[in-house]
């Protein structure tokens, strides 16, 4: 008999580590080492899965699976219920009859009088009138397991131990404990025998019955632990992702995960909530799951569940100070309710004198059950004791919910600024939103006497802007622009106009921004001199530099410069120096260029303005990148981040940039892994607007051949238009169109990139059009050759024409960049590539070609090697193509080799393939490299080759190892046959020479 295990729809996420330490388990009680393992954690953490999943490999490798489960009968239990259910499914197995006849005790679980010769029962089923006959059914039941396990592998799972009957738990020790898990017998048969037990942690309170038998049980050998901890956030949103066929916002993804708190059922639970037809941010609270959270409640005393609801009100967390108060309880009244709170695993205990719900979810279910008046009253109760207290966003927080709206306010800006204090934006601007919504519902007379709604919604603009939501901080402004309507004096018209103009180039509606700094510039006189007027001339340098009017961008910005020098203005000094030094085409790239930004980084620390301080960051980063000098870059970028980190603007306009700019570091000097790690480290924290900053990620995706690049590249171009977005998804859409032979698909990605581009800069033509270029030629140079090896000349000058109307885009952006000047290293190694699949789209025009195409292809490679090992590689490939063609075989296969062996350390899966083709359509193959054969070896090889050179045997390696001495010379044979070995002797020798394996170090070392 073979039990199927129950399958499931979506791929197992999250708990790999915790499979293989069962499945582990499995492979070594397979070849006679018996072990048990307690699974434990909370309600649906996912140990019914992991379970599942190891009972699945149980079944694929020839053990026979069992499953017997505990039931929640209350005080009335079945005694053996899950041993019942596991013996039922033996003596359903015909395999089985003569081990049953031999041990006939164990028939009365299974009902007097059930098979032929059974002993007929006079007492009760759990032997409890008979302990004699309690000790033979014990013995019985460990005999007729023992006796399948000789029959065939056996594991048993027993799932819910929390919920067991005391006779079962007693079966339980006794098999445990008594001989079944133990080594056996010399010269009998070894245990096949694995068993599994799950139990909720939650579930067992100080006085649960379970607990005993636990602490027992893992102080014997052969008895393993595994908690199943919350998952991470990012593997619930994997699972959150998997479970829907259709595309989920990351903002309820994100809002899913951190209410679920790495709990899989709970993360189901409300992904189900959600309505078919609509993605909201925060999915309702199921009801079927606020029901299961409310049972356990419900079993507290009435006091404890006052008490528990009164912490409902106050938050997750509580101090009990506060609690005391606010629920009027005396000491000792108080203290036992929250034992009882405690004990059932409800609330947890900190170090500093709080409690804590152990899961979000369960403090919304008590707070949801609240009468809407109780609801009120606590939350008044609350706010009146956080009066005076240095805790104003609590205290917000609850004279909202109690209807004291003025407070409310008040308070609301006291938590704002304190926010901005701590360099927190995101929660500033929650707080500034709340001001702003409740001002026109507050007495004129409570209003504070600070700043009006103009000067408090240009804060929150700024906010905005500094938490990564560039377009909200428009809207504000927006709004700000029109509440200060024309009453409004000149400074402060001027003042929202140039804030306006700084949050729209953000957006990259350069236009506008244009018309709005111009119109502030107008509104004040530039004498007398004054701080405002600076600034607005600050802001619309940079917008006129990005509308092309570089002149008038340079006039008003030594004027300027020179009024905030007069003004001791350090930060727009500093502001305006960057604009200047933009201005000076590829100064940037220069030592005085960048000695220049060196000092408006130190002008804007000084003064404090760490907006200022990352741009200038950020324009030393960039010149390092342009001028080819990457590991410099780095260390600019690190600062920047570092900067921003502690500041709190990690979401803001400059560290999104400083951002991508690392992560194109990090892959444009091969260290793809550094760069996936990154992006998957980022992408949860980075805001909506931010999906751009690890671009790069995807391209080692697509280089490396993952699936669905292409779909999260187009998802970056969902909600309104983001340059940057634009930019990462036209690079990723046009490789992919390439990668896959599809030469019109790449050249329309790549037009309709461009164009947004163009649109979206207001200049002529972005950098990236050389890049872009390049990528498309290589699908349009395929097309041709294709075409023309097929004979159909037609079509192949039709996409030769194709390609001299790319390679035009190319010249011409390569040499006038966005700034005005020729472009570094890389632009115009993408411009030698670029010529080179010219060249190969064209027809032979003479003898001449195959070398001319050899010196195309070593001038892309040469551009490359300024640090782009993967263009390089590609680059390679191409040249040894070419070598081919002009019978320069042995220049061409190093070419080849040198190809594949970046793509192999990359893991560039296609490029690796692409090259492979080409060696064997060439013949380039040679004799087989160190680093092929170690490739080779598995892992488990690896780890067997070395202990083959300590001179181990089979025996003694599967005993390190785990494995069987028959695997370890099954695997002792791979190696031998992969390294060329005629014995175990010479496959070490080959591994020293080779440096398969280092010499150990004697003990004098």
């Amino acid at each position: 008999m073979v039990v199927v295990a129950q399958t499931f729809g979506t791929p197992l996420i999250g708990r790999a580590g915790e499979l293989t330490r069962l499945t582990d388990v499995l492979d070594r009680a397979k070849n006679g080492t018996p072990r048990a393992v307690l699974v434990s954690g909370d309600a649906g953490v996912g140990k019914t899965r992991v379970l599942t999943e190891a009972a699945a490999h149980a079944t694929r490798t020839g053990t026979t699976v069992l499953t017997g489960h505990c039931v929640d009968l209350g005080d009335v239990g079945l005694p053996y219920l899950p041993f019942t259910e596991i013996l039922g499914m033996l003596a359903a197995d015909e395999r089985f009859t003569s081990a049953f006849a031999a041990h006939p005790a164990v028939d009365r679980l299974l009902g007097t009088g059930t098979r032929t010769g059974a002993h007929t029962s006079t007492g009760t089923n759990d032997g409890t009138t008979d302990p004699g006959g309690r000790l033979r059914l014990f013995e019985g039941v460990a005999a007729l397991l023992a006796a399948v396990a000789d029959i065939t592998p056996l594991l048993l799972v027993l799932e819910d131990l929390h919920w067991a009957d005391q006779s079962s738990r007693d079966l339980l020790r006794f098999l445990l404990s008594r001989g079944l898990l133990q080594n056996a017998a010399p010269g009998a048969p070894a245990h096949r025998l694995a068993v599994f037990a799950s139990y909720r942690a939650d579930d067992l309170h100080r006085r649960h019955p379970l607990r005993p038998l636990l602490a027992e049980l893992v102080r014997l050998p052969s008895v393993d632990r595994l908690e199943l901890r919350p998952m991470a956030d990012a593997e619930v949103a994997r699972l959150v992702r998997a479970l829907r066929a259709e595309v989920l916002s990351d903002t309820t993804v994100r809002r899913i995960v951190e209410r679920a708190e790495g709990n899989a059922f709970y993360a189901e639970e409300l992904l189900a909530a959600l309505p078919g037809d609509v993605d909201p941010a925060a999915p309702a609270m199921p009801s079927g799951l606020a029901d299961v959270l409310l049972i356990r409640i419900e079993q507290l005393s009435d006091t404890a569940q006052q008490v528990l609801r009164t912490a409902a009100v106050a938050g997750r967390r509580v101090e009990h100070g506060l609690l005391h108060n606010a629920v009027q309880l005396p000491q000792d009244t108080l203290e036992s309710a929250l034992r009882e709170a405690v004990g059932r695993q409800l609330l947890v205990p900190g170090d500093d004198g709080t409690y804590s719900f152990r899961h979000a979810l369960t403090r919304e279910a008590v707070y949801a059950d609240l009468l809407p008046g109780e609801r009120v009253r606590l939350h008044g109760t609350f706010a009146g004791l956080l009066a005076g207290q240095a805790r104003a966003a609590e205290r917000a927080h609850h004279s909202r919910e109690s209807h004291d709206l003025a407070d409310a306010l008040t308070a609301s800006l006291e938590a704002a600024d304190h926010a901005q204090l701590l360099g927190a934006p995101a929660e500033e601007l929650r707080h500034l939103e709340a001001v702003l919504e409740l001002w026109s519902a507050v007495d004129p007379g409570a209003l504070p006497r600070t700043g009006g709604p103009v000067t408090l919604t240009l804060r929150a603009s700024a906010a905005a802007a500094h938490a990564g939501d560039a377009h909200r901080a428009v809207s504000l402004t927006r709004a700000a622009l029109a509440r200060a309507g024309s009453d409004a004096d000149s400074e402060l018209a001027a003042r929202v106009r140039y804030t306006l103009a700084g949050n729209l180039m953000r957006v990259d509606s350069t236009k506008a921004a244009y018309t709005y700094s111009s119109e502030a510039l107008a509104m004040i006189p530039a004498e007398p001199p004054s701080h405002t007027w600076v600034w607005a001339a600050a802001t619309h340098v940079m917008a006129a530099r990005y509308m092309g009017h570089d002149e008038d961008a340079q006039r008003v910005a030594r004027q300027a410069l020179r009024i905030a020098e007069e003004l001791r203005l350090p930060d727009a000094q500093a502001d305006l120096i960057i604009s200047l030094v933009g201005l000076d085409g590829g100064n940037r790239r220069t030592p005085p260029g960048r000695e220049r930004l060196r000092r408006a980084r130190d002008l804007a620390r000084d003064a404090g303005n760490v907006s200022v301080e990352m741009r200038a960051l950020f324009n030393l980063a960039i010149g390092c990148y342009e001028s080819g000098a990457l590991l410099e870059c780095l260390t600019w970028l690190s600062e920047g981040l570092e900067r921003a980190g502690r500041s709190g603007l990690l979401s803001s306009p400059y560290a999104l940039e400083l951002r991508y700019l690392q992560s194109l570091i990090l892959y444009t000097l091969g260290r793809w892994d550094e760069c996936a790690d990154a992006a998957a480290t980022d992408a949860e924290r980075l805001p909506p607007a931010g999906g751009f900053a690890v671009g790069p990620a995807l391209y080692v995706a697509l280089a490396r051949g993952e699936q669905g690049v292409a779909e999260r590249a187009r998802a970056l171009l969902d909600g309104p238009f983001d340059w940057m977005a634009s930019l990462v998804a036209g690079i990723v859409l046009t490789d992919a169109a390439a990668l896959r032979g599809d030469a019109e698909g790449a050249v329309a990605v790549m037009r309709e990139s461009l164009t947004a581009l163009n649109d979206g800069s207001g200049g002529e033509r972005p950098d990236i059009g050389v890049r872009l270029a390049a990528l498309a030629l290589s699908a349009v140079a395929d097309t041709a050759v294709g075409l023309r090896r097929s004979g159909d000349e037609a079509g192949a000058l039709r996409w030769a024409a194709t390609a001299s109307e790319l390679v035009e885009v190319a010249r011409t952006t390569a040499a006038k960049g966005e700034d005005g000047t020729r472009q570094g290293p890389e632009g115009l190694a993408w411009l030698a590539r670029a010529e080179a699949e010219w060249l190969r789209a064209g027809p032979p025009t003479d003898g001449t070609a195959p070398e001319r195409a050899v010196a195309a292809w070593e001038r892309a490679v040469s551009a490359f090697d300024y640090g782009d090992p993967y263009e390089l590689a590609r680059s390679r490939r191409r040249l040894a193509e070419a070598l081919l063609a002009a019978d320069r075989r042995e220049e061409a296969a190093g070419q080849a080799r040198a190809a594949r062996d970046t793509a192999d350390r990359l893991g560039a899966v296609p490029l690796r393939e692409e090259v492979d083709a080409l060696i064997r359509r060439g013949r380039l193959a040679g004799p087989p490299s160190a680093a092929d054969r170690v490739a080779a070896l598995t892992a488990r090889e690896s780890d067997v080759l070395r202990l083959l050179a300590r001179g181990r045997t089979n025996r003694q390696i599967g005993e390190e190892l785990f494995i069987s001495g028959k695997t370890a010379s099954v695997h002792v044979s791979n190696i031998l046959a992969k390294l060329g070995a005629a014995g175990r002797t010479e496959a070490v020798a080959i591994a020293y020479r080779e440096g398969l394996i280092e010499p150990e170090p004697t003990a004098s070392a």
